[in-house]
């Protein structure tokens, strides 16, 4: 029974991964079903009972959901070009159907984003894939690596989560205007709080990217600091990189007790090695790092 399971849950790993890397094509019941390898008559019942989100409802949510990427932190591309790409005809359609989930025209959405009616809408693509990505680490997947100091430039979100999309805007921003490309500076995350504290105005990250170059804040709040060096254990995470909370939980839960290892007084931080949507989502790459004495 465990055996067909897990086969079930591998063929529809097998679609959602093809969906996201073929999101600019037509993504139809009849190929979806054979990489699924079921029946086309079943298939869109069993997406749906495995999901609970149709096909169509999935694919729709994935491409608006790289649309809106697009327009928040790609300021060189088109309203048309995101529109054709999400699969409309015609940029006044693709209009419609944003301000229908966002509240917002795309237009407006890129010049200043309300971000939660945005993770409200997403909620249910990030629950169906959730389902499937419950990963499971083991200790073999951790490495200890000694980690040299890295100089950064920190733009620190305070506050409720669902601001954090407004600062790493400015933060993308500010990085373009210094010529600091995530090809040759390193970015980070290093968590200050909770991911979710009881009081949501107690959430707290910092923005980093690597860089010993003096620090232009361009009217920005950027200041220097450094991700001190020292023994770290590195927990590597592809896919579902949003969500790194149960990479952390192993780490902190079920490996450092076993590995008679001590944290370190620095909070646990990640490096993002690649990100969606330069990357389809199941190919972003983040390595979590838990500072060790």
């Amino acid at each position: 029974m465990k055996a067909a399971l897990q086969n079930h849950h591998a063929r529809m790993q097998r679609v959602l991964d093809h969906i996201d890397r073929h999101l600019d094509e037509d993504l139809d019941l009849d190929a979806l079903s054979s990489i699924a390898a079921y029946s086309k008559y079943h298939f869109h019942r069993q997406f749906t009972a495995t999901f609970g989100l149709s096909v169509h409802r999935y694919v729709q949510l994935a491409r608006m959901k790289r649309a809106s990427f697009r327009l928040a932190y790609r300021d060189a591309e088109s309203v048309t070009d995101i529109a054709m790409d999400a699969g409309y005809d015609a940029p006044d359609a693709f209009a419609r159907a944003f301000r229908q989930r966002f509240g917002q025209s795309p237009s407006s959405f890129r010049k200043s984003p309300d971000w939660e009616p945005w993770f409200a809408a997403f909620g249910p693509l990030d629950n169906a894939r959730s389902k499937l990505m419950q990963k499971n680490f083991t200790a073999d997947d951790v490495t200890i690596r000694d980690v040299p100091t890295m100089p950064v430039a920190i733009l620190e979100h305070r506050g409720d989560p669902a601001t954090l999309g407004a600062t790493i805007q400015r933060f993308i921003a500010w990085r373009k205007a210094a010529g600091l490309h995530p090809r040759t500076h390193p970015t980070f995350n290093v968590w200050r709080s909770e991911r979710r504290p009881a009081s949501p105005a107690d959430y707290s990250v910092d923005l980093c990217v690597g860089t010993d170059l003096s620090i232009e804040a361009n009217g920005e709040q950027i200041k220097a600091g450094e991700i001190p060096g020292g023994r770290c254990a590195v927990l590597r995470v592809t896919g579902n990189t949003h969500n790194l909370e149960p990479a952390a939980l192993y780490l902190y839960r079920d490996w450092l007790p076993a590995s008679g290892e001590e944290a370190r007084d620095f909070p646990i931080y990640c490096q993002r090695l690649s990100f969606f949507p330069e990357v389809p989502a199941h190919e972003a790459v983040a390595d979590l790092f838990l500072p060790l004495k």
